[in-house]
């Protein structure tokens, strides 16, 4: 079984999910199921096909989830001491070479990505082509519109 990198906040809003759905959306969704068998015949019944459909979706992301949650490998950026490397965790401040316009990213897991808030996901391109490089190095990242080359500004902890 192979351990999926986390960040502590990662692994937070994990164990948040989990919680959430057992004790509010696993409970609901069994009062819907109850309420639509109370109408009658099931065979035609919308309402029970569409709470069932539900409710399988929430049991697998339970599964989803625990299981993330046990193979999970939580790293907390503020305790690495990665001598100023771009590693898992780390914030990087970028500039785009062409354009000149600065960026920052924080380096998180698959399940805390959201490149809105500059959390992008350790197996995307730009990511990789950072990974172990330093402050002054220059990155190059394959993207859907060509080639682009960023400068690494700093690096950070936090």
């Amino acid at each position: 079984m192979t351990t999926i990198p986390l960040t502590k906040r990662g692994a937070e809003k994990l164990k948040e999910e989990l919680q959430r759905l057992k004790t509010k959306d696993r409970p609901a969704v069994i009062a819907a199921i109850a309420e639509a068998r109370s109408h009658g015949d099931l065979s035609e019944n919308a309402e029970y096909d569409a709470a069932k459909d539900r409710q399988g979706f929430i049991e697998g992301r339970i599964k989803e989830v625990e299981s993330k949650l046990a193979a999970a490998q939580i790293i907390d950026p503020a305790t690495l001491d990665a001598g100023g490397k771009v590693v898992f965790g780390a914030t990087v401040e970028l500039e785009d070479e062409g354009s000149g316009d600065k960026v920052t990213y924080q380096i998180v897991g698959e399940d805390e990505a959201d490149l809105k808030q500059g959390l992008i996901n350790i197996s995307s391109p730009i990511a990789r082509a950072l990974i172990g490089k330093e402050e002054g190095d220059t990155a190059e990242v394959q993207a859907p519109g060509g080639v682009k080359h960023y400068e690494v500004i700093g690096v950070k902890y936090i």
